[in-house]
């Protein structure tokens, strides 16, 4: 049965699904065409296949990209044809074609884009898995903003896509090749990267040459289907972030029972910073969530819970793994699960294990003065609480909770300011 696994993995499917695709609201129209790609095979024959399946193996799959019609609806006028991007790759932009493509392996992408589009004013990398980001940084160079993602979260980042916002140079490239991806998708390779990377055979190199413009998609909404097991559909405009930049942000303030409450203090820029970088990566992850970030860099990441103080406290726990596996990584070359294994058998001291954990625990997993970040109100203080406790700084959240004044009551207590976007940002 796992040989079995195994083969479905390796498998490139066929699908049946139409070269074609229409769809018609009332008297307007979109068109699609399917995008395959022309390979050679083992045998080095030339063969067209689209995507490699679906979520699972076993499921068949299709890419389809707009190419034709437009669509106003409301006063909104949707993304127009000719501006693809993951759906617009041809065989030329995949430099390696490494496993043949599937479905995760672009939505991934997808999101990568989706997240960057924001960051795009220094260099900037995010690491995606199961369509969330498991780091995400802004870097002094762009080597350095890759060694923060992957350094955010290395255990999740195994086998997952890298997106980055510059071409690729020799030293990121470097960095890439020591891990494990599935896909790494750059605006650009510069000479010498890509013989660092095609040491990975299997990995997928993709270039996006149009990343340069993804500042140009901010503003851009586009049609977003969302099916039923019934077969029915819900139809929904895409999210527009209307936060951009500081003066987008308000410091919390409500008026509850004639009394009102407002956050005593303003962010610093470090602060604010941290606050719209937070706001930014936020669009990329599944609701309800609740992010930490510092220093423009994520530090625990909390993704589809179903009750916001138990997301927040995941994304505690998460950081502080994350900060013993670095300190491990860097001081034994190990894991920290592997550590903790090899002390079991006998292999190590359990002091090595023991300071690491101080270590941690004095760093709060690296919370200390970090932003926390949350996609909706919280309904109770119990949730920011939680981040409180551990020295964040900085909170950026919608407000609109009828205990508004109590979530800011928590923050002045402990000298936490509080900025407000006034809008949700759920993602599903």
């Amino acid at each position: 049965m796992a040989d079995d696994l195994k083969k479905m993995y390796r498998t490139v499917m066929e699908d049946h699904f139409p070269d074609s695709l229409s769809i018609r609201f009332g008297d307007q129209e979109l068109k699609y065409r399917k995008r395959t790609w022309k390979f050679p095979d083992a045998k080095g024959e030339l063969i067209e296949k689209g995507l490699r399946y679906g979520e699972n193996p076993g499921q068949e799959a299709a890419l389809y990209e707009l190419i034709g019609g437009n669509l106003s609806l409301g006063g909104c006028r949707f993304i127009d044809p000719g501006n693809g991007l993951v759906s617009a790759i041809r065989e030329e932009d995949m430099l390696q074609e490494g496993k043949h493509p599937g479905k995760t392996n672009l939505t991934d992408l997808d999101n990568g884009l989706n997240i960057l589009k924001y960051l795009m004013g220094k260099p900037a990398a995010v690491i995606l898995k199961h369509n969330n980001p498991c780091g995400a940084a802004y870097g002094s160079t762009l080597s350095d903003a890759y060694f923060r993602a992957n350094r955010a979260d290395r255990i999740a980042a195994f086998g997952g896509c890298l997106v980055l916002n510059r071409p690729m140079d020799k030293e990121t490239a470097a960095l890439v090749s020591q891990n494990y991806l599935e896909v790494v998708a750059a605006p650009d390779y510069e000479e010498g990267a890509l013989d660092f990377l095609k040491q990975r055979a299997n990995l997928r190199i993709i270039q996006i040459s149009k990343i340069h413009q993804l500042t140009d998609f901010v503003s851009r909404r586009f049609v977003d289907f969302k099916s039923l097991m019934d077969g029915g559909l819900i139809v929904q405009q895409s999210p527009l972030n209307k936060v951009l930049k500081a003066g987008d942000l308000k410091r919390a303030e409500v008026v509850h029972e004639g009394k009102t409450y407002r956050i005593q203090r303003e962010p610093t820029p470090r602060e604010m910073e941290d606050l719209l970088f937070g706001w930014f990566v936020e669009q990329g992850v599944t609701s309800n969530s609740v992010l930490y970030v510092k220093d423009g860099c994520t530090v625990g990441i909390g993704t589809g819970e179903q009750d916001r103080v138990g997301v927040a406290e995941i994304a505690v726990y998460k950081a502080y793994q994350k900060f013993a596996d670095a300190l491990c990584h860097d001081r034994y070359q190990m894991s920290y699960k592997e550590l903790e294994l090899a002390i079991e058998k006998g292999g190590r001291p359990l002091d090595q294990k023991q300071e690491i954990d101080e270590e941690t625990r004095a760093a709060n997993g690296g919370l200390t003065g970090a932003a926390m970040v949350s996609d909706a109100f919280f309904p109770f203080r119990d949730g920011i609480d939680v981040g409180i406790r551990q020295g964040i700084s900085a909170v950026v959240q919608p407000g609109g909770s009828m205990r508004d004044w109590e979530v800011i009551e928590a923050c002045n207590e402990s000298d936490v300011t509080m900025m407000l976007t006034g809008q949700r940002a759920f993602k599903h």
